[in-house]
């Protein structure tokens, strides 16, 4: 039987080829496993940002528009993307203004379906979040913005004052 010779190195050569792979993504398991304190766990970053957005929704639905932006970065790199594009927080807010001028054009916001992904770092660190969702505006009149339900994805960056929002792509 000289082909069975062969085969009883199989599972030793396969033991061979994937026991790296293995020790290193056990490795990786286990490094992130026990972050050093510096490095706070992906719950926290999402209880975190999903605070934030439930802020923001008060703040829409009290009529404050300005404390709704606060969710956003206050730079010139923060993007929004709808049926036009605004670069700033600064021609953001000003368009938020512009397209809900009164109370009744804000009305009721709700956000559904909300996901949070968090992406880690090389480091581990969790610096980046990736937010999607619906929304839902429940209002009386129209202005610029005739919209009343869509969707959005949001790109947050944890800066030192906290969560941000760096770029908004609402439809």
């Amino acid at each position: 039987m000289p082909l069975l010779k062969p085969l009883r190195w199989l599972p030793a050569a396969f033991l061979l080829l994937t026991l790296p792979a293995a020790l290193s993504a056990g490795a990786r398991i286990s490094a992130g496993a026990s972050l050093p304190a510096a490095h706070p766990s992906p719950q926290p970053a999402e209880a975190a940002i999903r605070s934030i957005l439930n802020a923001q929704v008060a703040a829409w639905n009290r009529g404050d528009i300005d404390g709704f932006m606060q969710g956003y970065a206050n730079s010139p790199q923060t993007t929004f993307l709808g049926s036009t594009i605004a670069h700033g927080y600064a021609p953001i807010l000003a368009r938020y203004h512009a397209a809900y001028a009164t109370r009744a054009q804000m009305g009721t916001l709700r956000f559904t379906d909300l996901s949070v992904r968090l992406l880690p770092c090389s480091s581990g660190r969790v610096e980046y979040a990736i937010v999607t969702g619906h929304f839902h505006l429940d209002r009386s009149q129209h202005g610029a913005a005739a919209r009343n339900d869509g969707i959005f994805s949001l790109l947050w960056h944890r800066e030192p004052t906290g969560w941000k929002i760096l770029l908004d792509h609402t439809s």
